[in-house]
């Protein structure tokens, strides 16, 4: 009798989040080899080295399985293949040519040495030119997003990373500074991963106290001025959340518009602002009160990835990290989606004292911390204490401010503008800009 043929294992790693030709070259030179099995990283692996995919994890296996010539799809949790190719032993690994190089070229040597313990072999096709993951996914934010995709995102991120880090805007301007900026840090690319529609920089952009003296009609405007030129999630500092009756319909309004999240906080009667302590006097909401306006909030969602987060002023009252453990487990019994802790101090000692607490909960919910007055502290030393989301509340107002008197001042100075013309960028690149956004709809 004559025995079948082993059928040899082809095994490729792939984000796959925007198909293109060269993801089907790859298969299609895998297939020739034998049975291609597709480790798909998780969004997890994904955003530990880039931005967050478009679709999520079940989204991806279901395109990518139904590609001709892939056998079957299997999760790969790391940038590491090691792992699956242990699990796996396939015959063959195959990578595009392009990783020879650059931050990948450890990655591909750890791949050839695991695969020479049982006999495998790597193939490297040459790399399809002129196709790049990174020129699409800046083409995708030319064409802009969709409310449903948009409102989900804030949800996923907190899945996939250990940390997520958002900053204020106020205005189109310093959505599309959010929406663009990066940086390289340890061969990575960071960024921020969502904006936070500040009430504090929203009614001083406006020239007005943060009181919730501008109505929600106005704030809601702003937030149509961000949509219009942006794509990453948006959280809306609610205030107070307003009466409990009326609570439900910011929350409904928000969820339609695509806001991924509300923080509301823990105080009634006129809202004087956090920062400034006991020096104003800051009343605390009853905490049961408060908890039923969380509950009316979650029974008004027509989606489950809206998010509801509450933020504890206990300490900004003065009431200290004991009240605020007490609040934070009433509001996460109430259906709170997240507690954020709030703090005035320089230092980060209470806040830290607050996150030892909170991880003997049984119950908790994602936590997070807006370091403002504290802000010695790093994002890595946040996440180690068990903060899952940082935010930077009022940064990009505060250092337009000084900028824009400082241009001012020299003008005045000077009798004209040219003296100015350092503190400001070149008319071309905010011209440049703006019209990269104009040109396509979001």
């Amino acid at each position: 009798m004559v025995s079948k043929k082993k059928i040899k294992t082809v095994y490729i790693a792939m984000s796959a989040d925007l198909v293109h030709p060269g993801h089907i070259n790859i298969i299609r030179e895998g297939a020739k080899l034998g049975e291609v099995v597709i480790g798909l990283l998780t969004d997890e692996a994904i955003v530990s080295y880039k931005r967050l995919p478009y679709m999520s994890f079940e989204q991806r296996k279901a395109v990518i399985e139904n590609i001709k010539g892939v056998s079957r799809v299997v999760p790969q949790s790391t940038l590491d293949y090691r792992p699956n190719l242990k699990k796996l032993k396939p015959d063959f690994v195959i990578h595009g040519d392009d990783w020879k190089t650059g931050v990948q070229r450890e990655t591909r040597q750890k791949v050839i040495d695991t695969l020479k313990t049982w006999g495998g072999k790597l193939v490297e096709p040459e790399y399809t030119s002129n196709v790049s993951s990174s020129a699409l996914n800046n083409a995708l934010k030319e064409v802009g997003t969709t409310s449903d995709v948009r409102l989900k995102r804030f949800r996923r991120l907190l899945d996939a990373k250990p940390i997520v880090r958002g900053i204020e805007v106020h205005n189109g301007i310093t959505g599309l500074i959010v929406e663009h900026v990066s940086v390289k840090r340890n061969n990575k690319n960071e960024e921020f991963d969502f904006m936070w529609l500040s009430s504090l920089t929203d009614s001083t952009a406006k020239g007005k106290p943060d009181t919730e003296l501008v109505d929600s009609t106005s704030r809601l405007n702003t937030i149509h001025d961000v949509l219009d030129v942006t794509t990453k999630p948006i959280v809306y500092d609610g205030d107070t959340g307003g009466l409990t009756e009326h609570f439900p319909y910011l929350v409904r309004t928000l969820e339609r518009l695509g806001v991924s999240a509300v923080i509301i906080e823990d105080k009634q009667g006129l809202k004087k602002n956090s920062l400034f302590g006991t020096s104003v006097k800051q009343e605390l909401a009853d905490p049961k009160q408060f908890a039923q306006k969380i509950r009316e909030g979650k029974k008004s969602q027509v989606t489950p990835d809206f998010l509801i987060i509450a933020r504890l002023e206990s300490m900004i009252a003065g009431k200290g990290v004991a009240d605020a453990l007490k609040r934070a487990k009433i509001y996460i019994d109430a259906g709170a989606d997240g507690i954020m802790v709030h703090s005035k101090e320089k230092s980060a000692d209470e806040v830290l004292e607050f996150c030892r607490g909170y991880k003997k909960f049984k119950n908790r919910v994602p936590l997070v911390a807006v370091p403002t007055t504290y802000d010695a502290i790093t994002e890595e030393q946040l996440q180690k204490a068990g903060v899952n989301v940082v935010i930077y509340a009022n940064h990009l107002l505060r250092s337009a401010y000084p900028a824009m008197v400082k241009t001012a001042e020299t003008i005045l100075a000077h009798g004209r503008a040219t003296e100015a013309a350092e503190y400001c960028m070149p008319i071309s690149e905010i011209l440049t800009l703006v019209e990269r956004k104009s040109n396509g709809a979001s």
